[in-house]
């Protein structure tokens, strides 16, 4: 018998995936004991894990659901570019099961969403906030889900029509800047990411924290206490 959380990676070919390999091997808590990807049919590999971790494509998020559904297993989806209906159907999965949803697992962007928010407050209606978001050419969706969350959390903030510029370039891992402009002065909040194992790191957090919790929708601030 082992101790250890038993994870099903889906998506475990992609660059995510093979991080997460890497990292689980020297985890001493986390153990990934199923591996899907494309056409690999799901729910047959949820039934011998505690959780199971997707970064595989928006594409696949029903079965993903369905099947963890069916299987009672903890979710962490790290997958991006959804839309308003399959990210209904996270929501809706939500109410049987815990599920870690988040645009980005990084620690360091799950601060700078909070040091966003903060700053919209304190800095007020006279700034204008505006987002820049570049990464690798072969990111499929635009804006990057990190910057669609930080537009939302800018419009919750009071803030409208804010711009969110998109860049594919070489291999940028991800960077993401937040821009506000006032009368004679500006403030820019940047993160930029120097290897996919702080994603991966982060998603290997979230999956040991959301064993055995309640059903509902968690963000990566629950997961960090923010």
């Amino acid at each position: 018998m082992t101790d250890r959380i038993q994870v099903l990676l889906i998506g475990a070919k992609g660059r995510m995936g093979q991080t997460i390999i890497d990292l689980a091997k020297i985890d001493p808590k986390i153990e990934i004991t199923g591996r899907c990807d494309l056409g690999d049919p799901i729910e047959p590999a949820m039934k011998n894990c505690d959780v199971a971790i997707d970064f595989s494509n928006a594409s696949a998020i029903e079965e993903v659901c369905s099947a963890a559904v069916n299987g009672c297993t903890a979710l962490v989806i790290g997958t991006t570019g959804h839309s308003s209906e399959q990210r209904h159907l996270i929501e809706s999965a939500a109410r049987s099961l815990p599920i870690v949803f988040a645009s980005n697992f990084s620690v360091g962007v799950n601060a700078l969403f909070a040091l966003t928010c903060r700053a919209a407050e304190i800095l007020g209606s006279e700034f204008v906030a505006r987002i820049t978001e570049t990464h690798h050419t072969n990111k499929k969706d635009a804006p990057s889900g990190t910057a669609k969350t930080l537009g939302e959390l800018l419009v919750q903030a009071g803030k409208s029509d804010v711009p969110i510029q998109s860049i594919r370039e070489g291999e940028v891992v991800g960077e993401h800047t937040v821009v506000f402009v006032g009368p004679e002065e500006r403030l820019e909040l940047t993160h930029r990411a120097g290897s996919r194992e702080i994603f991966a790191r982060g998603a290997l957090r979230a999956a040991g924290w959301v064993v055995g919790k309640p059903a509902r929708l968690y963000s990566m601030q629950d997961v960090l206490g923010l």
